[in-house]
């Protein structure tokens, strides 16, 4: 079959080849046509090294498709059955699962290691254990989330990382309050969605910050009361807060420069919510008498925070109800054989999300 393959870590383009056979099928697994793929940052990450990522390996996580195979032993799914990819499963027995915080199960985790592509010269793996690029994967079963059949493909493949995320954010995380005032640092599709979730919590005044102008224009269509350049955050601040801070800030870029303007532009026992994903040796530092005497929360958002298979389930009827915009979030398509235009459009700030239709 067909699928983009990233050779050594550091390469800036994808190879597509032909030659990748989808491998494990067995007790507990399913393996999956895919129909949509969305490519997150989180994939350019992987590439670079900022993730760690064994290579050589398949990119993406941010899929959904139809099970065209099924294992031993698996219980609920069928072949024939619409299904998004869920890169970080509950398992629903370990201790971070019995607490009701099943977004920081490592066991699905564990599966990263081990490959699930194989060709002529050797094996393969699957960015978080999935690899998306592909026209078809083997995946764990619990990794296989069913889709209402009113769900389009390219809506279900958001669904499962970027869109989860930012309006986790927001309505898990940060707990976002009726009334207060919101930034989001950082507005492509995670961001965007963190923007989605404010609105939807009655936030009252939205502020969204990015360098690139056409995302700030997409930020005012998805609820942003304000959308401006960074160097006029400060500017921002003054005008809609009186220079006290913003009651939530966002952090959606991965950068402990951005981290550290978050807190800054946090008004004391405000909460600084860090959504981006960034290196293990760039390091957030605070001083401890701030750290004590501001009283601002800091609040990592994995996945979006809590139970991600309500997450989906609650995003779906958000969208169902209009509440929430996904087809928009879709600014690009392109096909597999295309795929490094895609990530040159999310390299520029040209897409919010690029959707690769397989």
């Amino acid at each position: 079959m067909r699928a983009a393959l990233l050779s050594e870590i550091g390469q800036d383009k994808l190879e597509v080849v032909d030659d990748v056979e989808a491998v494990g099928l067995g007790p507990g697994k399913v393996r999956i046509r895919i129909k949509a793929t969305g490519l997150c940052h989180s994939d350019l990450s992987a590439m670079s090294g900022v993730l760690p990522q064994p290579a050589p390996f398949v990119p993406g996580h941010e899929g959904s498709g139809v099970i065209t195979g099924v294992g031993e032993g698996v219980a609920g799914h069928k072949e024939g059955d619409r299904v998004l990819v869920c890169w970080l499963p509950p398992c629903g027995h370990c201790a971070a699962c019995r607490r009701g915080q099943g977004h920081l199960c490592l066991e699905s985790l564990a599966n990263a290691g081990i490959p699930n592509f194989r060709r002529a010269g050797g094996e393969i793996f699957g960015f978080a254990a999935t690899g998306t690029f592909a026209e078809e994967i083997v995946v764990a079963a619990n990794c296989a989330v069913p889709i209402p059949d009113d769900v389009p493909f390219d809506i279900a493949a958001l669904i499962g990382c970027g869109v989860t995320t930012g309006l986790g954010a927001a309505i898990n995380t940060a707990r976002v309050e009726a009334g207060s005032s919101v930034a989001v640092i950082g507005c492509g599709g995670v961001g965007i969605s963190v923007i989605q979730g404010a609105k939807v919590q009655g936030a009252a005044q939205i502020i969204a910050v990015d360098p690139v102008e056409s995302r700030r224009e997409a930020a005012l269509r998805f609820g942003a009361t304000e959308a401006v350049a960074p160097e006029a955050f400060d500017d921002a601040k003054t005008r809609i807060t009186s220079g006290e801070g913003f009651d939530y800030v966002f952090e959606v870029v991965g950068k402990s420069a951005t981290a550290r303007t978050a807190y800054r532009m946090t008004r004391r026992g405000g909460s600084v919510v860090i959504v981006g994903a960034g290196a293990l040796d760039d390091n957030f530092q605070i001083d401890m008498f701030s750290l004590f005497f501001d009283e601002k929360r800091i609040l990592p958002s994995m996945y979006g925070g809590g139970d991600v298979l309500r997450s989906y389930a609650r995003t779906i009827e958000l969208w169902r109800a209009g509440r929430i915009d996904l087809a928009g979030l879709i600014t690009h398509r392109v096909r597999l054989a295309e795929i490094n235009d895609a990530l040159d459009q999310m390299r520029t700030g040209t897409a919010l999300r690029t959707c690769i239709e397989i």
